[in-house]
């Protein structure tokens, strides 16, 4: 992000509104065939990635929602990430905003807008299916990414790339069984109903823990959040007050518990141990709240902002006549222990905002630009 000229940036920047109506004149007449055409690379701009080709494209990036900070930096990135190919010549970005209806509505729109490829975080899975197969079929680059909506590469969208989430539940679950041995009440909070980050992190951390040993609380498979932080914080409220005894808690999403983890220490009760994302919020509230309750221990995966790059890469690529990546998925590494401070210990940044992700390329200070 650093090494980007600010021309760069705020040509990306400037360019989210709503694309010209010049630019609808590029035709989506080739049908699946043209979403597949450039998979095989060709020719890169010099001075740019090998991802980016010489074709010139529109791009149109959808999230299913788009409300918290963390897709706030997760955007930006795609937008720092676009920002490297000069061949992608504007961008168009949609909130679904939660709404399953609008975020189906917005991939039909871009499509109708004219965009060359389309890179969509699918937060309702399945749901949205329709509305990509439909875009891919149209020839748009279709590149759904990290929520798994169903169907098939080149079949119903040009390429999936996924995070590693059944990892990310088999790392939480090997902390757990070193710090709660045990064993011992764990609730599992994740996104919308049925999402399949969800239920591959939890697929994870069953493949891991003894079952007669963990017993997993609350809503099966998992709390629903939507990955809004106000849901979460109701949600876990909720939680704390029905079930007396909880060990542990695991999180897709960390700083989103910040919120209600007070509510253990006003019915007397420590905080227990977490297990989820990072964020500075919950860093800083770590670092002010662990020394009155001695069961609290913390542990994160990196948040996972940067997944939205490795998905325009792929977008980018196949439209432009680029190289394509060598990966398809994204693997978020262990970031931050409390208690054996590998490979980080919990730091929490005082100088930067709580919204903001350490673990990100993108430098914590050039998202606190962001966020104001």
């Amino acid at each position: 992000m650093n090494s980007r000229t600010t021309t760069n940036r705020m040509r990306m920047l400037a360019s989210c509104g709503l694309i010209a109506a010049t630019l609808t004149a590029c035709s989506q007449t080739g049908g699946a065939n043209t979403a597949d055409a450039q998979s095989s690379g060709g020719a890169t701009v010099a001075g740019a990635p090998s991802w980016c080709g010489t074709k010139k494209v529109t791009l149109g990036l959808t999230d299913g929602f788009g409300g918290n900070s963390w897709r706030l930096v997760t955007t930006a990135a795609a937008k720092d990430e676009i920002a490297k190919c000069p061949s992608v010549t504007n961008f168009s970005y949609a909130d679904g905003q939660g709404d399953t209806q609008k975020a189906i509505s917005d991939i039909q729109g871009m499509v109708a807008k004219g965009v060359n490829a389309l890179v969509v975080f699918p937060d309702a899975g399945n749901a949205v299916l329709p509305a990509l197969r439909s875009a891919y079929k149209a020839g748009v680059v279709t590149v759904p990414y990290r929520v798994n909506p169903g169907g098939e590469a080149k079949k119903d969208y040009s390429v999936w790339v996924g995070a590693d989430f059944v990892t990310d539940g088999m790392h939480w679950a090997e902390w757990l069984q070193k710090n709660l041995p045990n064993g011992g009440n764990v609730l599992f909070l994740s996104g919308p109903p049925g999402n399949s980050q969800g239920l591959d992190e939890l697929k994870g951390m069953k493949s891991v823990l003894d079952a007669g040993k963990y017993k997993f609380i609350g809503q099966q498979p998992f709390e629903v959040t939507n990955w809004d932080p106000s849901k979460t914080q109701q949600v876990l409220s909720a939680a704390i007050a029905k079930n007396p005894k909880i060990d542990a808690i695991v999180s897709d999403f960390g700083p989103s518990l910040v919120g209600a983890l007070p509510e253990f220490e006003k019915s007397g009760r420590s905080i227990p141990m977490i297990a989820t994302s990072d964020g500075n919020v919950l860093s800083c509230f770590y670092d002010q709240h662990k020394a009155k309750n001695p069961n609290f221990k913390l542990m994160t995966v990196a948040t996972g902002n940067d997944n939205a790059r490795l998905a325009v890469q792929w977008a980018v690529a196949l439209a432009t006549g680029g190289k394509t990546p060598s990966d398809q998925t994204f693997k978020a590494p262990i970031f931050e222990d409390s208690v054996s401070s590998q490979p980080h210990p919990v730091t929490c940044e005082k100088s930067l905002p709580g919204d903001v992700y350490l673990s990100a390329e993108m430098a914590g200070q050039d998202q606190a630009k962001l966020l104001k």
